[in-house]
């Protein structure tokens, strides 16, 4: 009976940490490790395959969104360049992370560092809301989307959440909160969609290895529910982008990855 409830408390955990700043793949190690007794290397690479449940959260919540983009050509032009340059930098850290993991490798600490900038980016947005123009869609530039690109690469280290760092980094560009979280959740649809293919292709064995854990019926379940969860987390936490008092999200989202790691860090 327990085995049966394991699918969807992953299903669950993938889709609300995915939007959130604690690293979904990370979640889901230490999850899969607990639940399931497989180790940190399998764990992490579940991680990653879990992410096509949230994919399709993603493009069904912002449908439209990624229609408009599919007709702007310069929008789609940034996109891609974003995605080459998270290619670039994720690739390698995903083929590393598992010699990382072999060895004494803290997942919890990037969660911190994250957790810390996003109060102190609360913080920053607090006294500096009236004096700053804020940016839009119609002020994204070559050289902030390489920068945002590169982010996102950084989030195949295990415990670097990729929302977090994304959302960060655009409001530490004096981003608009909305427009930040919205271009964060679209780029996580491609960046995504590699991360599963490269798993399948790359670690195939965990994916056989975690199946004959929970079946593979237990997996589709575990990526159903982390869609239906996942959509409705990315309406919340867009509600919430549209505050005009955002740096509330900030203290929330950043305690949030602060008191996660703090408590992996007891448990580790």
């Amino acid at each position: 009976m327990k085995m049966d409830l394991y699918p969807i408390i992953l299903g669950i955990i993938q889709g609300i940490s995915e939007w959130l700043p604690i690293s979904s793949k990370t979640q889901i190690l230490i999850a899969s490790n607990y639940l399931l007794n497989i180790n940190p290397s399998i764990g992490y690479t579940f991680g990653l395959f879990m992410e096509i449940g949230t994919v399709f959260s993603a493009l069904l919540y912002f449908r439209k969104d990624i229609y408009q983009i599919l007709k702007d050509k310069k929008m789609l032009y940034y996109i891609i360049i974003a995605i080459i340059f998270t290619g670039l930098v994720g690739a390698p850290l995903y083929i590393i992370s598992d010699k990382l993991l072999e060895n004494t490798y803290n997942t919890s600490m990037p969660m911190i560092i994250l957790g810390l900038i996003l109060i102190l980016d609360g913080i920053y947005i607090y006294y500096t809301r009236n004096k700053i123009k804020i940016k839009d869609k119609k002020d994204l530039n070559l050289r902030d989307i390489i920068i945002i690109g590169i982010a996102q690469g950084l989030a195949a280290l295990p415990g670097v959440s990729r929302s977090g760092i994304t959302v960060s980094t655009m409001l530490l560009m004096e981003y608009d909160p909305k427009f930040s979280f919205s271009l964060s959740y679209i780029l996580y649809i491609p960046a995504a969609l590699g991360a599963f293919f490269l798993t399948i292709l790359a670690s195939k064995s965990n994916i056989i290895y975690v199946a004959s854990n929970i079946g593979y019926y237990g997996i589709l379940t575990a990526i159903i529910v982390s869609f239906i969860v996942g959509y409705l987390t990315i309406g919340i936490l867009m509600k919430l982008a549209k505050s005009k008092k955002i740096y509330y999200i900030d203290y929330i989202l950043g305690s949030i990855a602060i008191v996660v790691s703090l408590i992996g860090l007891i448990y580790s």
